[in-house]
This record gives structure tokens, C-alpha cells and sequence, in this order.
């Protein structure tokens, strides 16, 4: 057995299942990719002895240069002393041989997702540690319960399932087959705890919690683009600035590997029969092809050199791009609605030097939008991001009316009233008369049709899709949705001006949910469905997402600030789209909004709120 230039011996020796049991000083892991050696890292730093075990004795090897340089970054950036380094490096060593881990109290297995390798590596364990000792896989796909019943000592077998990069993520999901000892589950959650993660026990089904969900996500979102409704680029975009997402659905396949997703999803199908998880044909035909991801160098997209997350043009970055070519002109704007949205995108176009008409059912409601602009500048101006003389000149740019008769000369005139179709069908029928002949007509919709919009006015090429985010000024975030009517100048026009009010437009087809929603509402549904089947907590399902995937807030935390009646309006819009059994909304939303249980705004959701 090698070990790190630091020598050091192991002196524990197994213990038993009792709950009284001492806690994991000696552990193995077996397996030593990046997850593996992640582990391995983390537990070295929390001052176990660790037995870092793989077949390929080159990975035992780069497993030794990872850890060394990932401590000496440590060092470098005053987070260690280079004694406690030294102690690192002491702790960890090395073998070729499973044998290595007869002294182990825990085993950790990170081999390849394959049953049949895990099974044999589990039958030589057997035959190799202490009947007490505890034996974990980190699969988060194959069937705990089936590598546990062909194992000789099933109750000391588990799930631990650490997140990448094992050192900085802190959630690792624990699970328990029915036929694992409670104690055995005990111990490894205090050694969780000790390795300061937030363990999360759960039941045994294919994905657990996180990548349960993120994987029905990632398959949608490959599905998406196989369809060509949007660029790769666009996708991402979306998703990491319309939900504030560490890495759009692209590139985190590429990350995780395009083949490795695959075996996930194959998994979850085999279980659930949910079609959304029938990996999506461009998932194979990637693997098939070599082109895993990252670490091939090739996958969505094309890296630097296999292993980096440098990204580099190919063929598909050239086809990309948002021409403004023969845009019209746009000097002035008309916003249509005095609500919140109506009055940010206002102080959006006003804040970029555009001419703003900001009508409303009333000149008092449009005062009161206007109004409740002057305060958000003035928040700006308190917080030296303007000048009071910009805040000045920009509220002098908004002109109020109580009319769409105003709109009369406007380049651009965009609504941005209640998502209720008939009622924008009307609107966009007063905007066809009142608007000069070549003035481009937006709306501002998140799931109705665009289209249904267009055909109720003479000149439906010249109209669009502008869906802006809330709060407008500060989401950076616009999906241009053109229809199949859009003239090619108004589809241009849409991006020149997200450009002008420097926003970023990602550019999409006319279909329910266009990018963002499409995927984020099936998802917060899933996650709906986990609780209704009594699989886990909503405290433990956001806490799962905030700390394995790195989601800003869980599903159930969204789904009450967004309103759950507003969340089951866009669901039932994708369900009657699409007709995928899976995109249903969940019966435990419908009862809640039946209920009236909305979210924040009636104080009670999945969670109960505290009245203003």
C-alpha cells in the first residue's frame, strides 16, 4: 500500500452495529475518479484515516496529485497551516489491492455506474472486511435495496451519495434500503454531520431527491435543443439567468458526463415509466459517439482539450447569433398596463433614454405606476447605482395616459397586463387601430400563445414576444418569442432593443412556457409529486437543491413566492401543449389552490407565513 510523502499507521479496529457504536475513524474508498478522490479529500481533512483504493493504479496516483494540490491551494490561501496539511497528507494512502480495506470501518464505493461492477466489488468486500464493518455506494441510480440483498450483511449496507465537488458541496443524501440497520444509518449521519455536510436520509428509488429532479430537468432541456427550438447557448442562458442557476442544463450535462446521465435516466425510467425520463435519443447518440462531455472534450459543446472547462467555437457557435440587421428604428415605447411588471419595464425602456407612454385603465393608476418608478429610482439613488439629475430625467421621459390612443406614435408598444388571453386579444385588437403602420406590438406573456395574439390584428408579422423577468429593471434575463408569422425586421428589432436597454435576449420558438418556464414548471411539479407520495419533506427537498445543486431556492420556497395558482396555470398550459401524462399537474397543488393555500400572498402555501 502507498501512502502520501507523510507517513502514518491506523490503529482502530472495527466496531459493531449497536447504536452505541464509536464513531468512523477508518474509512475506504474505493474507486478514485474525481468524485472518489473528493471524498477521499474531505474525509482526510475532517481527520479520518483514509484508505483511497482503485484498480488503475495511474487514478491512485493522480488521486495523490489532486489532494496535494488541492491542499497546498489550501495553504496558499490561508484556509490551512501547512501542519495541518502535513496531517492531511498523513491520513491518506493509497492501494492497487480491495484487500487494502479489511482494516476499514466504513467502505465507500465510487466505481463506474454499472450494476455488475459494483456487485463484484461488493462480493469481494464481503469476503474482505469485518462482518460490523459498513459498506456505502455512492450510486445515484441503481437500486441500494438490490446491491444490499445479494450482499452477505445487507443491513450494513447503504446509500451515501456525496455531490461534486465532493469538498465544497454540502449536502449528502443517506439511504436506507429496508433492510438497513438504523444504527448503521446513525453513524454515517454523524459522520456527515463531522465532515460539516447537511445529511438528508431518504428512501430507497432511483435519483433520490436532487438528482431526482435535476435529471428530469437536464433530459428536458436536452430534448429541447435536439428539437432545435432554441440554441445550446440560449438554453443555458435561460436557465442560469431567469432562475439564477450556477450552470445552465447544457453544460452541467457536460459536466456530469453525457454517458453517466444517460445510465441516471435509464434508471429512473425503469422505475417510474415517466416518459419525460426516457433519455432523450440525442443523450445516445452522444455516447455512442464518444462525445461525453468534458471529459472527452467534446459533448454539447467543445472544450479546450478533454478534462477542461474551457469552451471553444465549433461549427454550432458559428450558426449562432441574434441578428439585428434591418432592425427598425425604436426612439419611443408604449407600455400598456400600471402594474408591477408594466411599471419596471417602463422604467426599464425610460432608464435607457427611450420616449415612455405609460398607459393605464386610469390616468390615477398611471400616475401611481409612474409614481411607484420615481420611488424605485429613488432606492437607486440612495444607493449611489444614479444621480438624482439621471433619476430627473428619467421619470421626465414616462408620460402617463389613461388611453391607448396614446400610443398613436410609438415605435414599440408592448403590454404587460393580466395573463388572461381574451383580455390581451382585446388590447391587441385597440393597439392594431391606434398604432402607426410599422410600429412593432409585443407582449409581455409567459405561457399563452403569441400567435393567438397576432391573428386578431391586421399586421400580424409585425407582432412578438417580449417575456421579461421579475423585477424587469434588475433581471437581465428577456425571451424573444417569434411566431411562425413574425417578420424577420420585427424579429431583429426584439433583439436590437433588449441590446439598447442592456438585456440579454435568448431567442425561442412560440410554444407553452417557451424555455424557461418549460423546463423550471415540470420540475417544481416533480418536486410536488415527491412530497404528495410521502418520499420526502418539502424542508428536505429544498434543502436537497439549495446544497446539492446549488439552486438559489428550493422548489417549495419558488412555488410559494411565485403563487401557486399562478405555478398550476402554467402547469395545466404545458399539459394541454404537450399531452405528456408526466407534465399533469400534481393533485396536491390543485387541492392546495382549491384551498386558497396560494403561497406568500395568502400566508399560507407548503409553508405558513406570518401576516403583514
Amino acid at each position: 500500500m502507498d501512502r502520501l510523502p507523510h507517513t502514518g499507521v491506523s490503529t482502530t479496529s472495527p466496531s459493531d452495529l449497536s447504536p452505541s457504536r464509536a464513531p468512523l475513524t477508518t474509512v475506504a474508498v474505493v474507486g478514485l475518479g474525481t468524485m472518489g478522490t473528493g471524498i477521499a479529500e474531505t474525509l482526510a481533512r475532517a481527520g479520518r484515516e483514509v484508505i483511497g483504493i482503485d484498480i488503475d493504479e495511474s487514478a491512485c496516483r493522480r488521486a495523490v496529485t489532486a489532494i496535494e494540490v488541492a491542499t497546498a491551494r489550501a495553504v496558499h490561501r490561508e484556509r490551512i497551516s501547512e501542519r495541518e496539511r502535513a496531517g492531511i497528507l498523513d491520513r491518506f494512502r493509497i492501494s492497487t489491492d480491495l484487500r487494502a480495506a479489511a482494516d476499514a470501518e466504513l467502505v465507500i464505493e465510487v466505481v463506474p455506474e454499472d450494476y455488475d461492477t459494483k456487485h463484484e466489488v461488493f462480493a469481494e468486500l464481503d469476503t474482505v472486511v469485518s462482518p460490523s464493518a459498513i459498506i456505502a455506494t455512492g450510486t445515484n441510480a441503481l437500486s441500494v435495496t438490490r446491491l444490499a440483498a445479494e450482499s452477505a450483511h445487507p443491513e450494513r449496507v447503504l446509500g451515501l451519495h456525496f455531490f461534486n465537488p465532493a469538498p465544497a458541496m454540502k449536502l449528502v443524501e443517506i439511504v436506507s434500503s429496508v433492510l438497513t440497520a438504523p444504527a448503521a444509518v446513525e453513524a454515517v449521519t454523524a459522520l456527515a454531520r463531522d465532515l460539516g455536510k447537511e445529511p438528508v436520509a431518504l428512501g430507497d428509488r432511483p435519483g433520490f431527491v436532487a438528482d431526482g429532479l435535476l435529471f428530469g430537468y437536464l433530459n428536458q432541456a436536452a430534448a429541447m435543443y435536439e428539437a432545435k427550438y432554441a440554441a445550446r447557448e440560449d438554453i443555458d442562458a435561460a436557465m442560469k439567468l431567469g432562475c439564477g442557476l450556477p450552470m445552465g442544463p447544457l453544460a452541467l450535462l457536460d459536466l456530469i458526463g453525457v454517458d453517466t446521465a444517460r445510465t441516471v435516466l435509464e434508471a429512473m425510467y425503469a422505475a417510474s415509466g415517466d416518459r419525460l425520463h426516457a433519455p432523450a435519443p440525442i443523450l445516445g447518440q452522444l455516447a455512442q459517439a464518444g462525445l461525453t462531455g468534458r471529459k472527452a472534450g467534446r459533448g454539447f459543446y467543445t472544450y479546450e482539450a478533454p478534462g477542461s472547462g474551457a469552451i471553444v467555437p465549433d461549427a454550432a457557435t458559428a450558426a449562432v447569433g441574434h441578428s439585428t440587421e434591418g432592425a427598425r428604428p425604436v426612439r419611443a415605447v408604449g407600455v400598456a398596463g400600471s402594474g408591477t411588471m408594466a411599471s419596471g419595464i417602463a422604467e426599464v425602456f425610460a432608464k435607457a433614454g427611450l420616449e415612455v407612454v405609460l398607459a393605464g385603465r386610469t390616468l390615477e393608476k398611471a400616475a401611481a405606476a409612474k409614481a411607484r418608478i420615481g420611488k424605485s429610482l429613488q432606492r437607486s439613488v440612495s444607493k449611489g447605482r444614479m444621480t438624482e439629475r439621471a433619476r430627473e430625467q428619467t421619470l421626465a421621459r414616462i408620460t402617463p395616459a389613461d388611453a391607448l390612443d396614446a400610443f398613436a406614435d410609438v415605435d414599440l408598444a408592448v403590454e404587460a397586463v393580466a395573463e388572461d388571453l381574451v383580455v390581451k386579444q382585446e388590447l391587441f385588437r385597440v393597439l392594431d387601430k391606434v398604432c402607426k403602420p410599422g410600429a412593432v406590438l409585443a407582449t409581455t406573456t409567459s405561457s399563452l400563445p403569441v400567435v393567438a395574439c397576432a391573428r386578431v390584428t391586421s399586421r400580424p408579422q409585425d407582432v412578438v414576444g417580449l417575456h421579461f423577468f421579475n423585477p424587469a429593471p434588475a433581471m437581465k434575463l428577456v425571451e424573444v418569442v417569434h411566431t411562425v408569422l413574425t417578420a424577420d425586421d420585427v424579429r431583429a428589432t426584439a433583439h436590437a432593443v433588449c441590446a439598447a436597454v442592456r438585456k440579454h435576449p435568448v431567442d425561442c420558438g412560440d410554444r407553452a412556457g417557451f424555455i424557461v418556464n418549460a423546463l423550471l414548471f415540470p420540475y417544481l411539479n416533480n418536486a410536488v409529486k415527491m412530497v404528495q407520495e410521502h418520499y420526502a419533506t418539502p424542508d428536505a427537498i429544498d434543502a436537497a437543491m439549495k446544497l446539492g445543486g446549488g439552486y438559489p431556492m428550493g422548489p417549495f420556497e419558488l412555488l410559494d413566492v411565485v403563487g401557486l395558482d399562478v405555478s398550476l396555470a402554467i402547469e395545466q398550459v404545458l399539459h394541454r401543449e404537450f399531452r405528456e401524462p408526466g407534465l399533469a399537474p400534481a393533485p396536491l397543488l390543485e387541492h392546495l389552490v382549491a384551498a386558497g393555500c396560494l403561497g406568500r400572498k395568502t400566508g399560507r402555501g407548503f409553508r405558513e407565513y406570518a401576516k403583514a
